[in-house]
C-alpha cells in the first residue's frame, strides 16, 4: 500500500492492520450507542449494532468498479505478507476499541453499552474490497465462530471457485446481484474481468448448495439498474436464496464523482420493485426501513432471528 492511500483511509477514519485489513466504525454503531437507533440488520436479523466489527481481511483488492460504490477505487496492489487469521481479529478488535473510545466519557452513551461495544459479538465482513481473496477466508470465520460470534459476509459474486471451497461458511452469505444482464452489469459494475458475468452466474449456480442462510442484495439506482423485474426474478430463481435485499443506492462517499442525488431511488419506489419482485418469486415483504431504503423479502413465516436460526 502506497504512503498517499494509506493516509486517505486514515483521514476517513479507517484503521489497518498489515495493509490488507480494516476497521471502520458505521454511522449505525455510532446513533446506537448515543442516540439508541440502530442499524436496519438488527430489526431484519437480531444483531446488535454497537456490537458489530465492521472490517474486511482485503482493503486491496475488488474484480469491480461499481458506479455506486462510496469507496476508493483504483487502488489495488498485491499483498505480500497477509496476516494470519486470530492475529487480524485480535488487532482489528483493539483497533475498533480505539475508535469508540471517546464514546466512554459521553453522557449519551450509558456504561453498559459502551463495555458490550468493547467486545463485539458480530462481524460484518464487507467493509471494503473482495473479502473472499483473503487466503484464509475459512480460518478467519471459523476462529470468530469459535469465540461465538456471528458472521455476515457479502460477495460480489465473481470468486465462485473460491466461495465453493470454503470449508466454513459464514452464518449469513450476501451475494450483490447489481444487474439483470450482462449489459447492464458492465455499465454499473464495471468489471475489471473479462468473465465477470460468467462467474456470477456461476456463483448463483451453487448458492442453493450452499448450507448457510443466503440472501441476494439488489443494490438499485435509478436511471441504471432499476426495473428489469422479469430479468432480476429469473436471476433470483437461479439462486434460490432464503431471502432477498431490493436496497437503494445512497449518495455518498466515491460515488459522487460518478452519479447525482437523482440516482437514489425513493423509498416507494423501492418498495414498489419489492413487491412486483416478491410476486414472481414468491415471496412477501416481511420487513422494511425507510431511512436506510432497504426491504426483505422472505416467504411468509420465515424466522429472521440470525440467534435462533443456528442456535447460537
Amino acid at each position: 500500500m502506497d504512503k498517499d492511500y494509506h493516509d486517505l483511509l486514515i483521514k476517513q477514519q479507517y484503521r489497518l492492520y498489515k495493509d490488507h485489513a480494516a476497521v471502520k466504525l458505521c454511522h449505525w454503531m455510532k446513533e446506537s450507542m448515543i442516540h439508541e437507533r440502530h442499524c436496519y440488520k438488527q430489526d431484519f436479523y437480531g444483531i446488535q449494532s454497537h456490537r458489530c466489527l465492521q472490517m474486511t481481511p482485503a482493503i486491496n483488492e475488488c474484480s469491480h468498479q461499481c458506479t455506486f460504490c462510496w469507496r476508493v477505487q483504483g487502488r489495488d496492489f498485491e499483498v505480500k505478507d497477509w496476516a494470519e487469521p486470530k492475529e487480524m481479529l485480535d488487532e482489528l478488535i483493539a483497533q475498533q476499541r480505539l475508535l469508540i473510545s471517546g464514546f466512554k466519557g459521553d453522557p449519551r452513551c450509558s456504561k453498559q453499552m459502551f463495555e458490550e461495544a468493547s467486545n463485539p459479538n458480530q462481524v460484518a465482513i464487507s467493509l471494503a474490497g473482495e473479502p473472499i481473496t483473503y487466503p484464509y477466508l475459512s480460518d478467519f470465520i471459523k476462529e470468530c465462530h469459535s469465540r461465538g460470534m456471528t458472521t455476515f459476509m457479502v460477495t460480489n459474486g465473481t470468486y465462485p471457485d473460491q466461495l465453493e471451497a470454503l470449508d466454513e461458511l459464514p452464518r449469513q452469505l450476501y451475494v450483490t446481484v447489481a444487474a439483470p444482464n450482462e449489459q447492464v452489469y458492465k455499465q454499473v459494475c464495471r468489471p475489471k474481468i473479462g468473465d465477470g458475468w460468467e462467474r456470477l452466474m456461476r456463483t448463483l449456480e451453487i448458492f442453493p448448495s450452499l448450507e448457510t442462510r443466503t440472501v441476494i442484495r439488489h443494490t438499485l439506482v435509478k436511471d441504471l439498474n432499476y426495473g428489469w423485474i422479469d430479468d432480476y426474478a429469473k436471476l433470483d430463481k437461479i439462486g434460490d436464496p432464503v431471502l432477498i435485499e431490493p436496497k437503494g443506492y445512497v449518495f455518498v462517499g466515491g460515488s459522487r464523482e460518478r452519479l447525482h442525488i437523482t440516482n437514489m431511488p425513493s423509498f416507494e419506489e423501492i418498495k414498489e420493485f419489492s413487491r412486483a419482485l416478491g410476486d414472481r418469486v414468491g415471496m412477501s415483504l416481511i420487513k422494511e426501513r425507510a431511512d436506510s431504503r432497504v426491504v426483505l423479502l422472505g416467504p411468509e413465516g420465515i424466522e429472521t432471528d440470525v440467534r435462533k436460526l443456528y442456535g447460537l
